[in-house]
């Protein structure tokens, strides 16, 4: 049986937000890698479409930003509403640095964006329609993963090999790390429409008696709307989620065009370690947050951010480099703590025993005073592993 071999400093399993960003910064750096991607198109479905500041701050330093302003649409404030009644708003203009907003843009068109610079950059970098099927990594000077392609067995050495392919991906289940963790009892349904609201560039979030309702606005004249629910909905409609609308807030969306209606639930799961051996983890493979405060994606670029530094320092002292990816794993899992207890925050006052006076009262302190200023940076993913909270 025929092998095709390869070889490359860094191979990258998971061709998604995280991977693609990581692969621009080793090729920027001068760093060889490849992407292998089980899937071979990207997924049209938005998932995750809000990138913070910090991702931003990132995006900078390789000259991806201008891409995604151009197609983006930034989200300066946020209203917010208790039961139909508004109680306050969070604004973003006093963030430090240049972006003082939240950048919506549906996560196809983010994966577009990262894909198109890593072809330009090197064209055989990303390998779409490669399933992994087997690692190799005796602690010896390589890694050797196997994989298929177009019905062909394909092997590739590396140095180090990332895994960024997800909760359900191969390298963390293939390295035998335990995924610890639970789901919560908390289900949503969310769809996308074009927008008949007077929220403009805003983004609204209801916190309401019978359970959340968030809505964001999209380019293009589109608004997504999360509602919270009282049990998974497998078959999701739109007439449904339009009819939780219409219930909770009395506000119709007859007659706007439903592009995507989907529901889900919330898990929280942490990797053991986040290494073993000459192989790292970032992103979804590492960690599993709540969704709700739009954080996930974000993190996982922070971890790649993060990988890329530790890489080059490996690649330059390799006999350092099972102290490097200890502290990498140790450092990484506080900074995915932390982000998850805020989502959890962000979960919690959704909930209906929220709906109390006090924690209406909670709400309105912390969006009608000084603390809205501390409120804006924690939510937008300022001070992790610096502050307490």
């Amino acid at each position: 049986m025929t092998i095709h071999e390869t070889d490359t400093d860094i191979t990258i399993i998971g061709g998604g937000p995280v991977g693609l960003y990581l692969a621009i910064r080793l090729l920027n750096a001068g760093i060889s890698c490849t992407v292998l991607e089980k899937n071979s198109t990207i997924d049209p479905h938005s998932k995750s479409l809000g990138i913070h500041p910090v991702s931003l701050n990132l995006f900078d330093h390789c000259g991806l930003t201008p891409a995604f302003l151009n197609q983006g649409l930034k989200i300066r404030s946020g209203i917010a509403f208790w039961n139909r009644d508004r109680i306050g708003k969070i604004t973003f203009d006093n963030l430090p640095g240049e972006h003082r907003y939240i950048l919506s843009l549906p996560q196809w068109r983010t994966e577009k964006i990262l894909s198109d610079k890593v072809n330009k950059l090197k064209s055989d970098c990303l390998l779409r329609g490669a399933e992994v099927t087997e690692i190799q990594d005796n602690n010896e000077d390589r890694v050797q993963v196997a994989y298929k392609k177009n019905g062909a067995n394909c092997r590739i050495s590396s140095q180090f090999v990332v895994g960024c392919d997800g909760k359900t991906g191969f390298l963390r289940d293939a390295l035998d790390i335990p995924f610890h963790g639970k789901s919560y009892p908390d289900t949503y349904i969310m769809g996308d429409y074009t927008d008949n609201t007077s929220f403009g560039h805003d983004a609204a979030v209801y916190l309401h008696e019978e359970g959340l309702i968030e809505c964001f606005p999209l380019p293009d004249g589109q608004r997504r709307w999360v509602v919270k629910t009282d049990e998974y909905i497998r078959e999701p409609q739109s007439k449904q989620l339009e009819k939780f609308i219409q219930h909770r807030l009395g506000h119709s969306l007859d007659g706007c065009r439903n592009s995507m209606v989907s529901s889900f639930g919330v898990q929280h799961f942490l990797a053991e370690q986040f290494h073993h051996g000459r192989c790292l983890l970032a992103g979804d493979a590492a960690h599993i947050v709540s969704p709700i405060g739009g954080q996930g994606m974000n993190l996982g670029w922070l971890d790649a951010e993060e990988t890329f530094s530790v890489i080059q320092k490996a690649l330059t002292l390799p006999e350092k480099y099972p102290v490097l990816f200890r502290q990498y794993s140790s450092e990484r899992k506080k900074i995915a703590r932390q982000v998850a207890r805020r989502a959890e925050l962000n979960m919690h006052l959704g909930r209906k025993e929220s709906s109390s006076a006090f924690y209406r009262g909670l709400v309105s302190l912390m969006l009608n005073t000084p603390l809205s200023g501390l409120f804006a940076k924690i939510f937008t993913m300022h001070g992790l592993g610096k502050w307490p909270v």
